[in-house]
């Protein structure tokens, strides 16, 4: 039994076998850089590949990824170094591993090089370490990855950089049995940075994979709060006789740091307030980047108004401008929040419609763009509903989403003076990033009739009480003498 300790791990990874076998002769990697950029919620990596073709005409490259690792990516993208257009991306989920499929620029001769960069973002990857921290103690989490970043090609070199904000590194893994294919040494330590490699000559068969693969683990420190927004629904509502698009956020904080050991110090926290040593895992406060021609913002919470905030606003921009400008709302929570603590609170605003509507003349068919959700730096939406409300009378309604949606839908949303209720197109969203805060855009058309429809139904209801008055009027309703 002691010579059969792998037979399980060749078990699991034999059926990726016939896959990487097909794509293995195709190209070469020559070498492989993957980089990762340690953070709170979410945690940046970038990996390099120096792709050496071997066969003609290639055209469509092949990118592994474990089922864990695709798990805890929300977003991906693929492009050629030094470009900024994307390449196409298919997955196939059908092997043991996740396979992306990237379609190259161009066809590749024998011996043609490339270098593919594929970036992701990860969220849920990181985890407190301990899980209790006393009010004044620092923040540490851990991070866990695979050594190897798998291939169904043959890689020459590899190496991992893991990079961490602080340069205060607590510990981390020094892998065993990698005597074999290092030179210089396993893993090396500069600051901040933990290098695994550079290691030669990684294969793709089941034994290799099933002997050498091994999770390594960092243990750092971390200067600001883990946060996350459990549940955030954003209602976007269009009015055209206002002239106005109206956002309003109910949003769900949750503070995934270190839980609080012991009991709360308000003494405490004034302290490090006024001596500038506040905890890192303590947010005290955050900044949102609001729209342009920002007005009649307002936030409260479960309590009521909080008054502690300041909106800093700019007037709107021309459609068609590349100026970056935005208005700024700091938020105050009305209690510091700790690690594991909650606070659910709302923001809301308005807008000139004409900033986010366009019109087509020719087909009488309206265009509005709705952000996804406003930026919290830092965090990770695990739940996102977005509910565009349009005019009452809407038809015609097609809409398309920056990224894909867990589910769709339309309904109908009564408000005061509606008379058969305004459509409303819902969208669904998991782990969003910032990353994902594009635009979904609405087309829909609204016929005259329809504009007239609420001037109609106002002008019956004060027709018909008019009417009421002067017939009450007329009405003796005093008792008559004999």
């Amino acid at each position: 039994m002691a010579r059969r300790w792998w037979t399980l791990p060749l078990l699991l990874v034999s059926a990726l076998a016939p896959s990487f076998s097909l794509a293995g002769l195709a190209f070469e990697n020559t070498a492989i850089v993957r980089t990762i950029e340690l953070g709170g919620s979410l945690v940046h990596v970038s990996t390099t590949y120096a792709v050496k073709a071997l066969e003609p005409r290639q055209t469509t490259y092949q990118i592994a990824l474990s089922k864990a690792e695709r798990a805890k990516t929300s977003w991906l993208e693929a492009k050629v170094k030094g470009q900024t257009t994307p390449l196409e991306l298919s997955e196939d989920e059908s092997s043991t591993e996740h396979l992306l499929s990237v379609s190259l620029p161009k066809a590749l001769a024998v011996n043609g090089t490339l270098n593919l960069v594929l970036e992701t973002v990860q969220t849920h990857a990181t985890h407190p370490f301990p899980e209790q921290a006393a009010q004044k103690e620092p923040q540490l989490l851990k991070y866990e990855t695979d050594l190897f970043t798998i291939s169904p090609y043959v890689t020459l070199v590899q190496r991992t950089k893991i990079k961490s904000m602080a340069p205060n590194v607590i510990s981390y893994t020094t892998p065993h049995d990698v005597d074999s294919f290092v030179r210089d040494g396993s893993v090396t330590r500069s600051g901040g940075t933990i290098t695994y490699g550079p290691y030669n000559d990684i294969q793709t068969d089941t034994y290799f994979v099933a002997k050498h693969q091994q999770s390594i683990s960092v243990h750092y420190s971390f200067d600001y709060p883990v946060l996350e927004v459990e549940t955030l629904r954003r209602t976007a509502e269009i009015s055209h006789w206002g002239s106005n698009l109206n956002i309003e956020d109910k949003i769900h904080l949750h503070n995934a740091g270190p839980t609080l050991k012991g009991h709360f110090s308000r003494l405490e926290y004034q302290g490090q307030i006024y001596h500038r040593r506040q905890a890192p895992h303590i947010l005290s406060d955050f900044t949102l980047h609001l729209p342009p021609g920002v007005t009649n913002a307002y936030f409260y919470d479960q309590n009521g108004n909080v008054s502690t905030s300041h909106l800093r606003t700019v007037p709107s921009v021309a459609k068609g401008s590349k100026a970056t400008q935005y208005s700024v709302l700091e938020l105050r929570p009305r209690y510091p929040v700790l690690g594991g603590w909650n606070y659910s609170y709302t923001i809301g605003f308005d807008t000139p419609l004409q900033d986010s509507v366009g019109y087509d003349v020719k087909n009488g068919i309206y265009v509005v763009g709705v952000p996804v959700m406003t930026n919290i730096p830092g965090t990770v939406v695990d739940n996102a509903e977005v509910k565009i409300i349009l005019p009452e009378g809407a038809t015609n309604i097609e809409f398309i989403s920056p990224f894909p949606e867990l589910s769709n839908g339309m309904s109908t949303h009564i408000s005061y003076l509606d008379t058969a209720g305004r459509p409303a197109v819902t969208f669904t969203y998991k782990d969003l990033t910032y990353k994902h805060t594009g635009i979904i855009y609405v087309s829909y058309q609204v016929p005259v009739s329809a504009h007239l429809k609420k001037v109609m139904s106002v002008g019956a209801a004060l027709f018909s009480l008019f009417a009421f008055a002067f017939m009450a009027r007329r009405v003796d309703l005093n008792l008559h003498k004999k």
